[in-house]
């Protein structure tokens, strides 16, 4: 998180896990330490590519805000995932009289005398997480998948564990789930 004058800003990366032909949204969370009046402006290097909701606003004193960027769904995997889009947030402090709607781009112009902070992101593509392995067998006429746990290391001997709630099951290799 960037603590800052005006606006804590975080993440200060922007984490997407790169899912082919699929939107993904990443929460950005703007909060306001101060007791003035806060205006942001989220800008990108690549505005075709995501969709920032809000890109402007006002945060309240003492307050927070929270910004969706959603990247729009890809169609190509990048080389080695790798992502050179940035992110920009600007703020400034406004009258507390003004509105969401009373948002200008002069009010973001460093020429115009205004006290202007930026918070500059870095976007980030990460693999999504692997869905658990499944492996069907025929079983008694029924069809079953065996559902492989995750293998742990309890007091140097090697067991498997599933918890539910409450429930734990040791000594499987393998949990039948019927379908």
């Amino acid at each position: 998180m960037a603590s800052c004058d005006l606006l804590d800003v975080d993440p200060l990366e922007l984490q997407f896990p790169f899912v082919l032909d699929k939107q993904i949204p990443c929460p950005l969370r703007l909060a306001n330490r101060t007791d003035r009046t806060v205006a942001f402006k989220v800008k990108t290097t690549n505005p075709r590519k995501y969709c920032v909701r809000p890109n402007n606003g006002i945060v309240p004193p003492r307050s927070l805000c929270t910004v969706v960027v959603t990247m729009q769904a890809q169609t190509v995997v990048p080389p080695d995932l790798q992502c050179k889009d940035k992110f920009m947030v600007q703020s400034v402090v406004i009258s507390d009289s003004l509105s969401a709607k009373d948002i200008t781009s002069q009010m973001f112009a460093k020429e115009g005398g205004n006290v202007l902070q930026e918070v500059k992101l870095k976007v980030a593509y990460v693999m999504p997480p692997e869905p658990p392995s499944e492996i069907a067998e025929e079983h008694d006429g029924l069809d079953r998948v065996l559902v492989p746990m995750q293998r742990i290391v309890d007091n140097g001997k090697s067991t498997s564990e599933l918890s539910s709630g409450s429930v734990s099951l040791r000594s499987l290799d393998h949990l039948l789930v019927e379908l």
